[in-house]
């Protein structure tokens, strides 16, 4: 593991309002060291003949088209309702 000397630990710290023992902070400072040492390594790479993409593959959408279409018959919404009336639901009383 190593530390990145520009990581400020408690400021992530405070910025994150989270409580961290000493021994915490060293291991998170470490971690998080880690990977910034590994986006710098990344920022090495040569992506220029890269096209820039939101997602790594195709995306498509599989949603269907918004039409109006009748709904269930109210008889037939009811049928296995443990209480009804009047053509509606009956629930237990939830506020008083």
């Amino acid at each position: 593991m190593s530390n990145t000397p520009d990581l400020n630990i408690d400021h992530v710290v405070n910025l994150a309002r989270i409580a961290l023992t000493p021994d915490e902070k060293a291991r998170f400072a470490a971690q998080l060291g880690d990977v910034l040492k590994n986006i710098e390594e990344l920022k090495q790479v040569d992506v220029s003949h890269v096209e820039p993409t939101a997602h790594g593959f195709p995306i498509f959408n599989v949603w269907s088209e918004d039409v109006p279409q009748a709904g269930l018959p109210v008889d037939k919404a009811l049928l296995n309702a443990p209480a009804k009336r009047n053509q509606m639901f009956v629930v237990p009383k939830v506020v008083e």
